[in-house]
């Protein structure tokens, strides 16, 4: 049977097991294991604990928990709501403070927990009540909170990026300098959406008032005095400190990643016991109990995703993929928009773990014989993923908006993020044209890449 057999049998039997509702993880590792039993030597089996052990032998992938535990700490206290009270506080005044606040404050809660779905849930249990107490419409307040929470895979310290420094065996130092300044791109295009969406949705409800009489809460002023202001900040700063510290401690070469993790969520723990008193057994227990549960979960992707490329590296389909696509010849930024094209499909069906371990093998040798930058290319991977966790069928973050605010429909959600959608495929856009967004900071602080 030819390799091109093998490798549209083995994408069938994928898609088969993804669509049966089977979990990721079992899917995967089902399919590898079949296809090892059909077409790999017997004794194959009898190594496959030992190829999954030593391909998660990484000290790079020890983080993960680690950083989960931090992100866990922050979550399930009350810093996300004293975050946002915070930022609200501050830009109360700008037309459509409320919503730059929210896109600010899940940027800093982004990069202190690096997780998606705990920044929406954190930032999103406080702001998308406040924004429709104040007149927002739902699908505008849902769209932002699940946009902005995107921002966790992105900013440091982000998990996909680890898997993808693992996958691509590139610098986690670098990948996380090149999250930062489109980071930056994403937030100043999500705040200045809100600004217009603001001031289009304010100059509806003025229109109403003058023709009818009819009040809104959008038109309503809020004023904050600099005492209110400042007395927002001390439950806040220590967090930022905390933020701050632990880039310093990476980057400025005193710690490994998996100290900084380790040192981070040590910390975290600290101060939420510290400033909210979370200190009991039954209060830490929650906390100790999401980070092993998501710990485990995503290990086990992880595991089985990793056994999936091994398998299709050994049955040299990865190699075949990778070898048909050179031999298309296509131009290099046509080879880029067809990979991303890939990703955004994967996206419908795959959360961005598995899309990473899965196509690594396949798509980076074609991307690095065309001579692309492979730490700025996992930079437009993350933005393109980032847009499936707010499209559907898939779409976490719309399913985490939905479950924290149940009476804004799930349409409404879906249309109220599709603007974050392009915004994203704009964001892409600019870093093809300015690459150096990505990755000036990187080249300055790291060194120029290979």
């Amino acid at each position: 049977m030819s390799t091109a057999v093998v490798g549209f049998l083995y994408a069938g039997a994928t898609l088969g097991a993804m669509l049966s509702g089977i979990p990721i993880a079992f899917a995967l590792g089902a399919v590898a294991l079949v296809f090892m039993l059909a077409f790999m030597p017997g004794a194959s089996l009898d190594t496959v604990a030992q190829n999954v052990y030593e391909e998660m032998a990484s000290i790079t992938l020890l983080s993960i928990p680690l950083f989960i535990l931090k992100g866990a700490a922050i979550g399930r206290s009350k810093a996300g709501q004293d975050l946002y009270s915070a930022m609200h506080a501050w830009m109360h005044r700008i037309p459509g403070g409320l919503g730059i606040a929210n896109v600010f404050a899940c940027a800093l809660f982004a990069a202190m927990a690096g997780s998606s779905p705990a920044t929406c849930s954190a930032i999103g249990s406080a702001g998308i009540p406040e924004m429709r107490k104040r007149g927002y419409s739902g699908g505008f307040a849902a769209g932002i909170i699940a946009a902005g929470g995107t921002l966790g895979i992105l900013l440091p310290p982000s998990i996909t990026m680890i898997l993808y420094a693992v996958a691509a065996e590139q610098s986690l130092g670098r990948l996380f300098l090149a999250g930062i300044g489109p980071g930056f791109l994403l937030v100043a295009l999500f705040a200045l959406y809100a600004m217009w969406r603001f001031r289009r949705e304010f100059a509806t409800a003025k229109a109403a008032y003058a023709e009818a009489g009819t009040g809104h809460p959008i038109l309503a002023e809020e004023r904050y005095s600099m005492a209110q202001r400042f007395s927002t900040l001390p439950r806040v700063l220590p967090f930022v400190v905390l933020l701050t510290g632990v880039m310093v401690a990476l980057y400025g070469g005193y710690a490994t990643p998996s100290e900084t993790a380790g040192l981070g969520g040590i910390l975290a723990l600290l101060l939420i016991a510290l400033i909210y008193g979370v200190w009991k057994p039954r209060d830490v227990d929650p906390i100790l109990t999401a980070t092993l549960r998501e710990s485990t979960m995503l290990m086990l992707i992880i595991g089985m995703s990793l056994l999936y490329a091994y398998v299709m590296s050994y049955l040299h389909i990865s190699q075949a993929a990778a070898a048909a696509i050179v031999a298309m010849q296509l131009s290099p930024w046509l080879l880029l928009l067809t990979i991303l094209l890939l990703v955004v499909v994967l996206g419908f069906f795959l959360p961005p773990v598995s899309i990473i371990l899965m196509t690594a093998p396949i798509i980076l040798p074609p991307l690095k014989a065309a001579g692309f930058d492979l730490v700025w290319f996992g930079v437009v991977m993350t933005i393109t993923m980032e847009m499936g966790l707010i499209h559907p069928p898939v779409g976490l973050n719309i399913f985490v908006i939905k479950n924290i605010a149940p009476d804004i429909p799930l349409s409404e959600i879906i249309w109220g993020t599709l603007p974050f959608v392009i915004l994203m495929a704009v964001a892409i856009l600019v870093l093809c044209l300015v690459p150096g967004i990505a990755l000036w900071l990187p080249d300055q602080l790291v060194g120029l890449g290979k």
